[in-house]
């Protein structure tokens, strides 16, 4: 193995350098936790420290009675997600097997089309965006927010998922054929399972980012709190005269949650997926 044969000095930078980016990865959440957890008139004077003797949980029960819609919100943002990615999985499955099997012309310069869609942030295209939405009757509803996200990441998921099915041998597949298989009947039968890793890895991908962009689609095209996802339901928190700052920490982790969950259930099939065809057999 690789760490068998790196020496002492190589294995403690290694370490070292593992060390400092978890910590730059989790500082925020330490310190959200920790701002969650004081009274509000403490939070600016007291002294660093994970827990005092005015720590306390109130601020995870008050958050529901200060904005009674944040379990909706919560809700939406996963519902948000979630169709985003089930939607963009169906268009990025047969794209990307499109890419990987089949000559057609413009291939090449088709795919870099489709990337150069993510050279652009939402922002730049919002109003062309909300002249679409309005046209097709969408604004203020789910689709507004829904839509958007998948054609943002639709690229970034064929260029991944492309990656990962080019890997699988065209043998098998042509063993399908000569057993009399349609190519769709081969995509679903043969291509798709020995996909699975590949399928989870870029589906998970695509479901982070759709809950990361949530927030400026939400707050350009829907008007209906009913309907609003987390990242602008914390504004609520936000007062004439002051933040509400312990509560608005606590309301974004309990979001946060979900997602961390998810990612715990999925971790050895995400590490299974990201190391496929890291070993050459």
């Amino acid at each position: 193995m690789l760490m068998d044969r790196l020496n002492l000095a190589q294995k403690i930078a290694i370490y070292i350098a593992i060390f400092l980016f978890l910590l730059f990865v989790l500082l925020p959440f330490l310190e959200m936790f920790r701002t969650s957890l004081r009274p509000l008139d403490h939070l600016m004077t007291a002294k660093f420290e994970l827990w005092g003797p005015e720590s306390s949980f109130q601020a995870y029960r008050d958050m529901w009675t200060t904005v009674p819609y944040l379990m909706r919100y919560i809700l939406n943002s996963i519902f948000i997600s979630t169709a985003v990615t089930a939607l963009t999985m169906i268009c990025v499955v047969p794209a990307a097997y499109a890419y990987a099997r089949l000559d057609f012309p413009f291939k090449a310069m088709s795919l870099g089309v489709f990337l150069s869609v993510n050279m652009f942030t939402g922002a730049v295209l919002l109003i062309p965006l909300y002249r679409v939405m309005r046209t097709l009757g969408l604004l203020n509803t789910y689709w507004a927010m829904i839509i958007p996200g998948v054609a943002f990441l639709i690229p970034t998921g064929i260029w991944l998922l492309r990656s990962y099915l080019e890997k699988i041998p065209r043998e098998l597949e042509e063993a399908a054929y000569v057993d009399g298989a349609s190519r769709l009947y081969t995509l679903r039968r043969v291509v798709i399972p020995l996909a699975v890793p590949g399928l989870i890895v870029v589906s998970t991908s695509v479901f982070i980012g759709a809950y990361a962009q949530q927030f400026l689609f939400a707050i350009t095209f829907n008007n209906r709190t009913e309907l609003q996802p987390l990242p602008a339901g914390l504004y609520e928190f936000i007062g004439y005269q002051d933040v509400v700052w312990n509560q608005m920490m606590a309301a974004a982790l309990t979001g946060v949650l979900p997602v961390m969950l998810f990612f715990l259930f999925l971790q050895k099939y995400l590490v299974a997926g990201l190391t496929a065809g890291a070993v050459k057999e």
